[in-house]
């Protein structure tokens, strides 16, 4: 099982999580919404202050992150945030519009499963963020944490996994061009529809819309590159 699942496991069963894991989980926020700057350089004394753990957990969060691209490893030279790269936006759209509606439906087939409960709680929570006027670094995070759960509801861990890994690839990208965007509100109301399908069982519904949500995705950046 990936790190990713087996720390939400973890979490979902009320365990504490490893010292690796905390900081595999804190560094791959930032990494993700680009609070470590891509190419930058990334201190291991400092980071081991900064997230009170020791050089061993934090070596084993820097090789998990590597794994999943988010950093990389140079001889001589030390660890560094990777570049976002905005060419890779059609292949990891491509598997993105094959597995994230399969993650959707089956989600929607167990209607939460043993995750019905956050979904129902994160469907609240967007409720009342509808009724506000959310920046566009709450939306960015509103969609990773609903995509999260969705996986995880899904009850496939390799599924799960490896849309993490493409999801976070996705909304680094996402991250340079979101200034740009002019309208996220629909990004908010889609998430909202999408929580709804799945906790009503609605398995043909929610992969439409998860779908539909993806090809937008992909949509909405191309206009403004």
């Amino acid at each position: 099982m990936s790190s990713i699942a087996s720390s939400a496991l973890a979490e979902s069963r009320g365990e504490p999580l490893s010292l690796a894991e905390q900081a595999f989980l804190q560094l791959q926020d930032r990494l993700i919404f680009l609070d470590i700057a891509p190419g930058a350089p990334l201190n291991e004394a400092r980071l081991s202050q900064e997230l009170h753990v020791g050089r061993t957990p934090l070596r084993e969060a820097l090789k998990r992150l590597e794994s999943d691209h988010l950093v990389v490893t140079y001889p001589r030279r030390g660890t560094f945030a990777t570049p976002v790269d905005i060419t890779a936006l059609s292949e990891i759209s491509q598997v993105r519009q094959v597995l994230e509606p399969l993650a959707a439906r089956l989600a929607a087939e167990q209607r939460g499963g043993r995750h019905r409960l956050q979904l129902q709680e994160l469907g609240e929570e967007l409720a009342a963020l509808d009724a506000g006027s959310p920046d566009r670094g709450d939306v960015l995070r509103w969609d990773v944490r609903v995509h999260r759960e969705i996986y995880a509801a899904a009850g496939n861990s390799h599924l799960q996994s490896t849309l993490e890994r493409y999801s976070h690839l996705a909304t680094r990208i996402w991250c340079v061009v979101a200034d740009r965007i002019p309208q996220l509100q629909e990004h908010i109301d889609v998430h909202s529809s999408l929580l709804r399908t799945v906790l009503e069982g609605d398995a043909d519904g929610a992969s439409a819309t998860m779908s539909a949500h993806v090809q937008e995705f992909e949509t909405q950046i191309r206009r403004v590159l």
